[in-house]
């Protein structure tokens, strides 16, 4: 893939300036349209081929088909799509530059939110999802979170939100009898969404559960749930109770039990409020945002964050602001279940040896059967000690300002490992495996039935790291679909925090 760099000029027509966000083939660059008298853009770009896949460039073609079609004051306006055919094939989207910082960032330099803030957050939120839900054909963002609500205003100015990043967005119509691509992040995404079922609600899911984050400042993923799924946070705020309640219903698990639309989502909001806020009202000043206190930014940076895997798995990440390790334990259970079953097969089949030895040495010189059952044994030796060998590591991905450490460890002696500059860290991608129904029995048409796929008969399995230009498996098996959504979510986000100092 060609490397780009400050200052080239793309389809001779935008100066890039500076990175804004990268992952294995996507940059995203602020740039200068020279034929605009150097207005600010932002270009984001898809190297094709390599890692990128054909679902990659449809949501990217999809996101600039329905970005044209926008025209809302706090969506950025979609300026041009191009192509260029240059050693590598870039496909570039052009969109309208936003200034400001996002929800997330904000939160991150330690700025707290008033229940009275959130509440106009959330109102000029469902304002935008209003007129993107009433479109025809209907348009789902499918990633509403934090870091793609842009707050902008200066001092002393009433600032707006904006929605940016529709990635993956997704209208209806394109949606009808289609296979569909699994997208959106844990923690903010509904589990519909995962099974390609979403619908309006979902979005005003993923506002429940950014609503959640500015209140308690806690990632929705590493807050607990209770034995319904629903997200415990009551605890953790002291926002009054019908704004709780009202957060609660955005974010039920069941579709049924959230309200169906964001229209009547902000009426049950502006009914609830002691002081009706007018229709057009904006989010009231926020002009304490840009400052935080020393004592809360110091608490900030040296603190060390826990994370909460998904349910049921063995997953153990820890960060702070300059280092996030995660561990991929050893699989005991694995390596203890293996032999087990292979004891039981050798002990069934053991009467059946001699059987086989004397028939095949009816048949040939004892000489080779000799030869060939020593083969056969080497074989299975050295499949059953790299099994096991491949239950017994423990593998530390351990991501610093400055280096990147990937390494196996058996009984805390490092077997083996790779060490890159962080900025070498190109990103992360999920594998995929096709999952296959076979017709040869029941038990067949079972076993596909119950595994986690998706239309496409397609699921994510692992996760490639990407460094210094060479791919890399995470685990030494596979995976969940969840956990591969929460790593990447937990890695992208950790190397976004780490660039932007």
């Amino acid at each position: 893939m060609t490397i780009l760099k400050p200052q080239e000029i793309v389809n001779q027509r935008y100066q890039l300036d500076r990175q804004l966000g990268q992952n294995a083939g996507r940059e995203t660059w602020l740039a200068k349209d020279l034929q605009k008298e150097n207005e600010l853009v932002v270009v984001k770009l898809l190297a094709f081929g390599g890692n990128v896949q054909w679902e990659d460039l449809k949501l990217f073609e999809r996101e600039a088909n329905v970005l044209k079609q926008l025209d809302h004051p706090r969506i950025p306006k979609y300026r041009d799509y191009f192509s260029i055919d240059d050693r590598a094939l870039w496909f570039g989207l052009v969109q309208e530059y936003i200034q400001g910082d996002s929800l997330r960032e904000y939160i991150a330099k330690g700025h707290k939110f008033t229940e009275s803030q959130v509440k106009k957050i959330a109102i000029a939120i469902l304002e935008i999802l209003i007129y993107l839900n009433e479109l025809s054909p209907q348009v789902l963002h499918r990633d509403i979170k934090p870091s793609n609500l842009i707050l902008t205003g200066n001092e002393g100015e009433a600032p707006n939100i904006y929605l940016v990043d529709f990635g993956a967005v997704q209208d209806r119509a394109s949606a009808e009898g289609k296979s569909f691509t699994v997208v959106g992040t844990y923690g903010y995404a509904p589990m519909e969404q995962y099974g390609g079922r979403a619908v309006a609600a979902s979005d005003l899911y993923a506002l429940g559960a950014t609503l959640i984050y500015l209140l308690t400042g806690i990632s929705p993923a590493e807050l607990p749930q209770d034995d319904e799924a629903k997200i415990v946070f009551s605890d953790r705020t002291s926002v009054k109770p019908h704004f709780l309640q009202w957060i609660q219903k955005l974010v039920e698990p069941t579709v049924k039990k959230r309200y169906s639309s964001a229209r009547i989502a902000l009426q049950a909001i502006r009914e609830s409020v002691q002081t009706p806020l007018p229709q057009t009202a904006p989010p009231a000043p926020l002009t304490s945002m840009k400052q935080s206190s020393p004592v809360e930014s110091s608490r900030f940076s040296s603190s060390t964050r826990s994370y909460f895997p998904p349910e049921n798995s063995n997953l153990q990440v820890s960060a702070s602001s300059t280092c996030l390790k995660i561990i991929m334990p050893p699989r005991i259970l694995t390596l203890i279940g293996s032999w087990m079953v292979l004891g039981l097969v050798i002990a069934f089949a053991s009467p059946v040896f001699p059987l086989i030895w004397n028939y095949i040495a009816e048949l040939v010189n004892v000489f080779w059967v000799y030869i060939i059952s020593a083969l056969i044994l080497i074989l299975f030796v050295r499949l059953l000690v790299g099994v096991t060998v491949s239950c017994l590591e423990t593998v530390t991905l351990e991501i610093t300002e400055k280096e990147t450490r990937f390494m196996s460890s058996i009984f805390g002696k490092t077997s083996w490992q790779v060490k890159v500059p962080t900025s070498a860290f190109q990103g992360v991608e999920p594998q995929w495996r096709m999952i296959e129904k076979r017709n040869s029995g029941i038990l067949d048409n079972l076993i596909w039935s119950a595994s986690d796929h998706n239309e496409d008969n397609s699921k994510k399995v692992n996760v490639f790291l990407w460094l210094n230009g060479e791919k890399y498996t995470l685990a030494n098996d596979d995976i969940r679909p969840t956990e591969v959504n929460w790593l990447i979510e937990v890695i992208e986000e950790f190397l976004h925090d780490i660039r932007r100092k």
